[in-house]
């Protein structure tokens, strides 16, 4: 109810936000849509006076050159007038990453900026950058939702427009609420940032009678802030289970240090402490912390020890896999299905890996196309590798294993299989992940995927091997050529 009636407010206040300007006459507008052409504004404006060469100016945003007006900016916001001001000498141009001082802006959030500060009215938000690409998601408050309304936040900040940032903290008030907790964190961060007292304070409440652990407070907020909601915590009588348990100074004293020493990336020494302690991986959730906090090389080092649980839960019902599909990488979730973790496994609340990564995707990413050679978006490899491992475990416990079914019309199967398995070459992040997860040598497999006979004559009789070695041999080489063509056909 609370959020309904601010949201209400918010309305309230849009349809009453408008500029009065003495520009009427330049704006290019679309009388159907109400959207205005920044590009014919810009043009028009600058037309009535050729030799006002001043008025021109261009900001880049993520390598994007967009031309704007001096003199409409600087009428609407006093910050693009003292910019402009400093700069009067032709054609001024400027990085976007130098005028936001927090945060990231990308180029669609930032000319939705323009729009407002042209036109004085709030665009829809374009669905390419602020939708996820998980069907089931209503898009209120998804990542990308949230990441796009912190954008907003960021430019209408730093630019100055009062108006933009009331209705930017409306709506981020508003995904706070619908939001899982874990996501409220980057919107606290902007309230910080942007010095948002009422978004400030509401996300500070969520967060502190969540069940969020202090670590994860500590590891990504400010100090200030984390201390904050941890006082807060103490105050209620409000600590999650996993705060609970550092009553006991010993273990947490342990823990600690296991966690100190993988960010230093110090195997040696967490080997050292778990000698010397009773404290497990698995106690500690070293793994968990790894998948979300530690560099590729270092996950793959702990995980390598084989001393922690892979569908361990944590305290919040997750799993070292699903810790990872929030963090998005693709050689952290390869390591961990290779060595056997399972992708269907879900989350407290019903969500797989796969779930997290499509609910944390933009469609924007996910639809990029890949050019031949080149590396693939993380994003999309991520969601690829969850959808194929899940694909790939479906059809091995339905695939029939016997050395009599091996016929030659199954023996011309395999043979399509590796013909199209060798167009994998031609991809080197999926070549990677595909002989990764076949537990295969990713020198040598990459060369041999160019090449016939990969899968080998599964009908060849070595005379020195038994009928159950031969079987087992069969086995072994169908399911590697499996594996990395699952990766290829779907």
């Amino acid at each position: 109810m609370v959020l309904d009636g601010i949201m209400e407010n918010a309305n309230e206040k849009s349809a009453s936000l408008s500029f009065v300007s003495s520009y009427q006459t330049c704006w290019s507008t679309n009388q159907s849509t109400g959207t205005c052409d920044l590009d014919n504004l810009n043009l028009r404006r600058q037309s009535s006076n050729p030799k006002e060469t001043w008025l021109e100016a261009e900001i880049v945003v993520e390598g994007k050159s967009v031309a704007v007006n001096r003199s409409i900016l600087s009428e609407r916001s006093q910050f693009f007038r003292r910019l402009f001001n400093l700069r009067n000498d032709g054609k001024a141009r400027y990085l976007l990453t130098d005028l936001v001082p927090h945060g990231k802006v990308g180029y669609e959030a930032f000319k939705d900026t323009l729009h407002f500060l042209y036109t004085g009215m709030i665009k829809e938000s374009p669905p390419e950058v602020s939708t996820c690409v998980d069907d089931a998601c209503a898009h209120f408050a998804c990542p990308p939702a949230i990441n796009y309304g912190i954008e907003l936040m960021y430019a209408s900040a730093a630019f100055q427009m009062k108006e933009l940032v009331v209705l930017s903290e409306f709506r981020l008030l508003y995904m706070a609420g619908k939001a899982p907790v874990e996501d409220v964190i980057p919107i606290l961060v902007a309230a910080v940032h942007c010095q948002l007292n009422m978004l400030h304070s509401y996300c500070i409440q969520r967060i502190a009678g969540s069940n969020l652990d202090n670590l994860c407070l500590e590891k990504e907020l400010p100090d200030e802030v984390s201390r904050e909601i941890k006082s807060l915590r103490v105050k209620s009588n409000q600590e999650s289970e996993a705060n609970i348990a550092e009553v006991d100074p010993m273990h947490a004293k342990i823990v600690r240090s296991i966690q100190k020493a993988l960010d230093s990336d110090d195997v040696e020494l967490l080997k050292l402490l778990l000698d010397v302690s009773n404290v497990t991986l698995d106690d500690a959730y070293a793994l968990h912390y790894a998948a979300a906090y530690c560099s590729p090389k270092v996950f793959k080092a702990v995980l390598n020890m084989d001393l922690a649980g892979l569908n361990l839960k944590d305290a919040r019902g997750r799993t070292v896999l699903h810790v990872a599909a929030r963090r998005n990488e693709p050689e952290v979730m390869v390591t961990l299905l290779s060595k056997g973790a399972c992708a269907s496994e879900t989350t407290s609340d019903g969500q797989t890996a796969v779930a997290i990564c499509r609910r944390m995707t933009r469609r924007k990413d996910y639809i990029e196309a890949s050019k031949q050679g080149q590396e693939t978006n993380k994003d999309r490899l991520c969601i690829d590798v969850l959808e194929r491992e899940m694909r790939r475990n479906s059809m091995s416990e339905n695939l029939a294993m016997s050395s009599e079914g091996m016929d030659d019309d199954f023996q011309r199967k395999l043979d399509f299989l590796e013909e199209k398995v060798a167009f994998v070459r031609f991809f080197p992040s999926e070549a990677r992940v595909a002989m990764e997860i076949a537990g295969a040598d990713t020198a040598t497999g990459l060369s041999a995927l160019g090449q016939k006979g990969l899968s080998g004559n599964l009908k060849e009789i070595d005379l020195n091997e038994t009928p159950s070695m031969q079987a087992k041999r069969r086995q072994l080489r169908l399911l590697t050529l499996l594996k990395i063509g699952i990766y290829i056909l779907y």
